[in-house]
Formats: structure tokens, C-alpha cells, sequence
């Protein structure tokens, strides 16, 4: 009942207002040159929470991306907030979903010479940065279905593959399912800026990604990264400190919880270029 009950909430809300409502407004605040924070409400409450959505652009013609995952150095694994300050970072969030040891990506996952999971799976989605020429964005997602991977494979060194959620179309890929969760997300601009995305009270995939497309984010494509008690975000940077941790799933037999910051093995993190 929840999820049909949002879904014409965000109908009604596509049909009936005028455009000019459509666009709700962002109140960026500058925390650097290329790195901008927000909060903003969301055009639709969740049941839960705040129904706030966290958000950080970046303009990668000042950051450096960087995959960070235990794997690679046998290393133990930390919250975001640990990850983050561990290795020296602004900010970071979940790098993608990941298998049952807690260690590898269900995707391909590759960090210069070190392979994650060396294997493509049916996700459409992989965001690829610090590339090796200058013939292709700093950083982008690159959609399966839009773009020729074998022509891409060989221009970065840093991947992570994870599901895709808005195309190269800007057309949304989720069908509607019954759970909502806590979501951190990736998205790109039509001005080659990243977001990093997250939202604490639950939501459907669906009804977020008609969610995000309300606002003027003027979103080119966007890749789901994780859901529930492991989402995670966090920034650290010239006395800004933002720490936002998912919550349990919620489906039809169950409840939502405020989460507690988990332990992950895999995350995207940025720091300033030098």
C-alpha cells in the first residue's frame, strides 16, 4: 500500500503541478573550489526519517577519485568515516555491492593492477575514473547498453560495476518493487560533475530515482551502489563534517530502524589534486 500510495503521490505531482514547481531549489553550500553540499528535502516524505536527501557535487577538474577496498591490502574492514580518514580522503561512500566473504564487488571491480572481481556481470553500469589518456572524461558510468566497453576497458584504471538506475537517456531502469530502503548513489551530470547521493529514510529504487529526477539536478546518469544498513556516506573537509548512515530494510511483514554506521569493504572516495 506504501509504495502505490508514493507512486501517485510522484504522479500527481509530474501531471498536476506547474513546471515551475517542479523544480525545487538547491541551496548549495560551497565547501571548496569544485566541491559543493546540500540537503534538501524531498518532494515526496518517506514514512521514516527525515526525508532528507544528502548530496555532494564534484567537479573532478579538482578531486582525484579513488577505489579503495580491503581486499587489495588485506586490510580489515571500516566504516565509510574510517575509510575515509584512514586514507586521507574528503569525503567517500559505498563503491557498490558486495558478495557474501564481505570483501569482493558483485561486479567488476579493477584499482590500477589489482583486480577485485575480474568478472562482467549483467549490471549495465560501471563508473570508471583515473584514466590513462586524456581522450575520455576524468570520470564517468559508463551504460553497457549505450556504450562500447571494449573500446572503454583500456582507457582508466579504476572501476567499479554496480546497478544501473538512470540511463544515458535519463530514462529510469527500475521497475517498481514493494521494500524500500536507505540508499547511497552515484550520479553524473550533464556538466561532467559527480553527485554523491544518499538518503537515510527509505524509499523504493523506483520512486527515488522519480524522486531524483524532481529535482534540478539535471542529472545525466546514475548507478545504485548499496542499500539498507550499509549505505553510507561521509565528508571531512575545511570544517565540514557530514556522517550519514543507512537504516534496516523495511518490507511488508517487517519494520525500519534507525541503522548504526556498518563495516564495508569497498568504498569511492575523493581528495583534492595536488
Amino acid at each position: 500500500m506504501r509504495g502505490i500510495y508514493l507512486k501517485l503521490t510522484l504522479y500527481l505531482i509530474f501531471i498536476l503541478s506547474p513546471v515551475h514547481l517542479l523544480s525545487q531549489k538547491i541551496i548549495w553550500q560551497k565547501i571548496d573550489n569544485g566541491l559543493l553540499f546540500a540537503e534538501v528535502a524531498s518532494p515526496v516524505k518517506s514514512d521514516y526519517g527525515d526525508s532528507k536527501i544528502t548530496l555532494l557535487k564534484i567537479d573532478p577538474k579538482y578531486y582525484d577519485f579513488r577505489l579503495i577496498s580491503a581486499k587489495e591490502k588485506h586490510e580489515g574492514n571500516k566504516t565509510v568515516k574510517e575509510w575515509v580518514n584512514s586514507k586521507g580522503l574528503i569525503a567517500g561512500i559505498n563503491a557498490g555491492l558486495f558478495q557474501g566473504d564481505d570483501k569482493t564487488n558483485v561486479g567488476y571491480m579493477k584499482n590500477f593492477s589489482f583486480v577485485n572481481n575480474g568478472h562482467l556481470n549483467k549490471n549495465n553500469t560501471i563508473t570508471a575514473f583515473n584514466r590513462k589518456d586524456t581522450t575520455v572524461p576524468e570520470i564517468q558510468i559508463i551504460d553497457l547498453q549505450c556504450q562500447n566497453w571494449n573500446e572503454l576497458k583500456d582507457k582508466y584504471n579504476s572501476f567499479s560495476q554496480c546497478i544501473r538506475m538512470i540511463d544515458c537517456n535519463q530514462n529510469s531502469t527500475w521497475s517498481q518493487q514493494p521494500d524500500i530502503f536507505s540508499m547511497a548513489v552515484i550520479a553524473m551530470d550533464k556538466h561532467g560533475s559527480a553527485l554523491f547521493i544518499f538518503t537515510h529514510s527509505p524509499y523504493s529504487v523506483h520512486n527515488f530515482i522519480d524522486i531524483l529526477k524532481l529535482l534540478p539536478l539535471d542529472i545525466y546518469n546514475a548507478m545504485y551502489l548499496e542499500g539498507s544498513s550499509p549505505a553510507s556516506f561521509y565528508l571531512n573537509y575545511k570544517g565540514t563534517e557530514v556522517e550519514r548512515s543507512g537504516g534496516f530494510d523495511f518490507d511488508q511483514s517487517g519494520s525500519y530502524e534507525k541503522g548504526v554506521a556498518s563495516a564495508v569493504p569497498n568504498i569511492i572516495g575523493i581528495a583534492r589534486k595536488k
